[in-house]
């Protein structure tokens, strides 16, 4: 008799062959047999309480190993739990696979068990969306949806397996099961040479150039190449997403308070790998009479919702690399005339942090958000993951937080998801178990998946968990207040006091909380030191709004 394969183990071994060593799921009926195949493969399966938590848990794991996550959930309610994690890794340009699971195929319009048309609802949130028809073709659907992860900028695919497909066994002979490193090609890009050695033009007479190293920085893993780009051609550097790191706090090349300065006054403006939206003010932000150039993967995304000069698609890595080699023997001794321009930024940084250094040095009590995000910017080290999970107390965090290595950066990206931070700290310690692993999350944002900090502990995933707690939404509370008057800020977005710390204890976790601004840096070192994960509940002033926050900058 010839050996046979269910689809299950189809299922695994193409997972397997595309390099993926764990999944995130939440069991149900359908998908058991991918555990079983699983097993056999040698992947592990960390199963959550949430399916919205293993969707963003596939999204961070990406992030941080630049290898597809894998989310895997059952049918129905299952696969719309994770709705909300795809749609997050669509925006933020993250590789995963989402399988679901779905009614046998001969039980099709029959009013199966969680039958619903999923491939239908995840279409418009995905690069690639499909019922696989036939036990034969699992693996080769499953290569197929892994290509389509990466085609342009990367994203998320779906799919669908209905159980009579995953639970057939066939003939072994019969299943086509793709090879490894035999069904995918490169997609790195060099772009148009001709546009390339136009950019190299620009940067060569430039007076005040500057660049933005957006995420495709660390999606392209092209930090060598953007840090020899920015020292070669003395160019000053800001960065933003998962781009923050590529050059570490004191780098001469390296500036974040003088942004706004820079665009406004810079002849030439380089935006690598962040698309003109409302992070970016839509383009307006930049200075109409600035030459501006767009890198980007996506074709689409160039000159969008903008119009630019020079507009070049392909992997960010490459055409910095090209551009500065290029540039390197006409620019003569323009790269050293730049001083002036960078002290000039240099000034600007450093009056900017000047004026805000006493709100960071604040003894107040309740504490203020700056203090907290200072302290931890000071606590990092070179192998600290920082994470952030929330809205005004991250959007503190962005002008203060810097990570000192790349790809130590994760926020849920241009959604804008609340609830990202215990999935993306469970994936990146599972992933990089050498590296400390920090999240700060909103009160608001971690009570919505903060279930999984049980995972954490089951699993054996120590991280360091820090709440700033103003028992608010507070930056929709401030929208709020401004539009509708302080006798209805409070509609809708007031929280409960509560004692995370008490409840990380509970689970079996480090917990503390802190109401002294003193208090804090002993705080994360006990929580360091506890090996457990761990929350640290930070009573902070509820009165005090971010700047974005207030300027509502999200909105305009």
């Amino acid at each position: 008799m010839s050996e046979t394969i269910s689809g299950g183990h189809l299922v695994a071994k193409a997972l397997k062959a595309e390099g993926v060593d764990v999944i995130y799921t939440l069991c149900g009926g359908h998908i058991i047999d991918i555990y079983d195949g699983c097993v056999d493969e040698g992947i592990e399966v960390i199963d959550v309480r949430h399916e919205q938590v293993a969707a963003h848990a596939a999204d961070g794991y990406a992030r941080i190993t630049g290898k597809p996550g894998c989310a895997v959930v059952t049918a129905g309610p299952g696969t719309t739990d994770a709705v909300t994690g795809v749609a997050n890794a669509f925006r933020a340009e993250s590789p995963m696979l989402l399988i679901g699971g779905q009614g046998a195929l001969s039980q099709h319009k029959m009013g199966s068990l969680q039958d619903l048309p999923h491939v239908d609802m995840m279409t418009p949130i995905t690069k690639f969306a499909a019922t696989v028809p036939s036990t034969e073709r699992v693996a080769d659907i499953v290569s197929m949806a892994f290509r389509e992860c990466y085609h342009g900028a990367p994203g998320p695919s779906f799919l669908e397996i209905p159980r009579d497909v995953l639970d057939a066994k066939v003939p072994l002979e019969k299943a086509r099961i793709p090879e490894p490193g035999r069904y995918r090609a490169s997609t790195r890009q060099q772009g148009d040479p001709e546009a390339v050695e136009r950019l190299a033009d620009l940067l060569a007479h430039a007076e005040k150039p500057c660049v933005l190293l957006g995420s495709q920085v660390w999606t392209c893993r092209a930090t060598d190449a953007a840090i020899d780009f920015v020292r070669a051609l003395n160019v000053p550097a800001y960065m933003n997403g998962s781009g923050r790191g590529t050059l570490p706090p004191g780098d001469p090349h390296h500036f974040q308070l003088s942004r706004r300065y820079a665009f406004t006054e810079a002849d030439l403006i380089i935006i690598v790998g962040t698309p003109f939206d409302f992070r970016m003010g839509y383009g307006k932000r930049l200075s109409p009479t600035a030459t501006v150039v767009q890198i980007d993967l996506d074709y689409r995304t160039v000159g969008k919702n903008r119009d630019i000069d020079l507009g070049i698609v392909g992997d960010a890595g490459l055409i910095l690399a090209a551009a500065a080699q290029a540039a390197s023997g006409r620019i003569g001794d323009a790269a050293a005339k730049r001083k002036a321009w960078l002290d000039e930024l240099r000034a600007v940084e450093t009056a900017a942090y000047d004026k805000r250094l006493p709100r960071q040095h604040s003894g107040a009590r309740p504490i203020d958000p700056y203090r907290l995000v200072h302290e931890i910017n000071e606590f990092l080290t070179e192998d600290t993951i920082y994470i952030g999970d929330g809205g005004d107390i991250v959007t503190f965090s962005g002008q203060v937080v810097q990570p000192k290595s790349p790809g130590h950066w994760m926020d849920p990206g241009p959604l804008g998801t609340l609830g990202v931070g215990m999935a993306f700290a469970m994936a990146a310690k599972q992933a990089r178990p050498d590296k400390e692993v920090l999240c700060l999350f909103g009160d608001g944002a971690f009570s919505l998946t903060g279930w999984d900090f049980e995972t954490m502990v089951r699993f054996d995933l120590p991280f360091i968990g820090v709440i700033g707690n103003n028992s608010s939404m507070n930056q929709i509370r401030y929208g709020q207040a401004a539009k509708y008057g302080q006798d209805r800020a409070r509609v809708g977005n007031t929280l409960g006091d509560i004692r995370y710390g008490e409840f990380a204890k509970l689970l079996g976790g480090h917990g503390e909380e802190v109401r002294d601004p003193a208090e804090i840096r002993p705080a994360l070192e006990r929580a360091r030191e506890s090996g457990k994960p761990s929350l640290i509940n930070v009573w902070v002033d509820p009165e005090v709004y971010a700047p974005g926050t207030m300027n509502q900058t999200m909105y305009k």
